[in-house]
């Protein structure tokens, strides 16, 4: 009996490529075995999808019926539902994109061998990234500076650089899987018996062998050393935010990209300015005549001493703003205020005199 692949994957005769291959997608990802689906269904599917996905597998069956795969040899599936091999899959019959379809189901392209002959090799492991707390006076983050750090990490081994092989050794393919960096195996698995590439654990995934691994790192291409770096601190960094260094972290494994090194600001507290994101807040005190009568009184900024204009019967923390006289903006994105609280002292141990005169003002 001829079978509907049209119905199978929920489309119409007049689907194009891409409309079938999207609900192949879709259903694949409901019916997957390995995510609790039916494997029977899952089987269907691809069958339908070999055909449909196929342009002139796909011409046949619009003419012929599901009929037409009769007695053909190669990959594909044979007529009890099951694989009789994947030579079909990988270099013809349905089209089937492992590569694309890897996402689906985890890995399934790269797990099983397919996608077009690439290295599978030891992919490099990217080196290891530090983080580090740096301690930075509140003038120094106000305007920036320059810090020099001294630290010991796994860095790129001078002797072999990287290689791992001691100078002068002798380098050849590793026997074990040719110089691939894998070797294949056969897994047997619910769509039948797949070609799976793993490590090669002779070579450690490199293909290569060495005589005589490096002295000074052991054959990893990497070791402690002690490094300086000069770091620029920017102008506005506040308490708690990070700087990001890349490269500077640890060197990775047989020449393997370097990790990162982040920097995590703490900043030292001022004695008299408290920082508020990127404005400043201060507080000065002043006699109760100048509060009665007024004056100008001079008050300390991160950028110089400024005057500051006391209005009369001005009150005790009555808060005053100077302009543009705080913390530089990261990013050169303007530059906040200083906010100035007032506090009126109250003198003690006044005289009988001066009590009296205070009674004679009214205060």
């Amino acid at each position: 009996m001829s079978k509907d692949y049209y119905n199978t994957l929920g489309v119409d005769k007049s689907a194009n490529a891409d409309e079938i291959k999207a609900a192949f997608r879709k259903k694949a990802h409901e019916h997957h075995p390995d995510k609790g689906g039916n494997a029977e269904k899952f089987k269907e599917l691809n069958e339908a999808y070999q055909v449909l996905g196929n342009a002139e597998k796909r011409k046949q069956y619009d003419q012929f019926g599901s009929t037409f795969q009769n007695g053909q040899a190669g990959g594909g599936f044979n007529g009890a539902g099951g694989f009789s091999g994947f030579s079909g899959w990988q270099n013809g019959g349905a089209g089937f994109d492992f590569e694309d379809l890897g996402d689906m189901f985890g890995g399934f392209g790269d797990i099983f061998g397919f996608g077009g002959g690439q290295n599978r090799g030891r992919k490099q492991a990217r080196g290891r990234d530090l983080e580090m707390t740096l301690a930075v006076d509140f003038m120094d983050a106000v305007f920036g500076t320059e810090k020099d750090l001294s630290f010991t990490k796994n860095a790129t081994c001078s002797r072999c650089n990287a290689s791992g092989a001691e100078p002068g050794a002798k380098v050849d393919n590793c026997q074990t899987c040719g110089g691939r960096g894998y070797v294949t195996r056969v897994q047997r698995t619910i769509l039948g018996n797949i070609q799976a590439q793993t490590v090669c654990s002779s070579c450690d995934g490199e293909g290569k062998i060495y005589s005589q691994k490096c002295t000074q790192c052991g054959g990893t291409g990497v070791h402690k050393e002690a490094v300086k770096l000069k770091v620029r601190i920017p102008a506005g960094i506040a308490d708690g935010e990070s700087i990001r260094l890349s490269g500077q972290g640890e060197a990775g494994p047989k020449g393997a990209p370097a990790g990162d090194l982040y920097l995590r600001i703490r900043l030292n507290a001022h004695k008299k300015f408290k920082r508020d994101a990127y404005d400043i807040r201060t507080d000065e005190v002043i006699s109760i005549s100048q509060a009665i009568l007024g004056d100008k009184i001079e008050v300390e900024t991160v950028h110089g001493p400024v005057k500051l204009k006391i209005p009369e019967g001005t009150q005790s923390a009555t808060i005053f703003k100077l302009k543009e006289k705080g913390i530089n903006k990261l990013h050169g994105r303007g530059i906040g205020d200083q906010y100035v609280k007032i506090t009126v002292k109250i003198p003690t141990g006044a005289t009988k005199k001066q009590k009296e005169l205070l009674g004679e003002l009214g205060i």
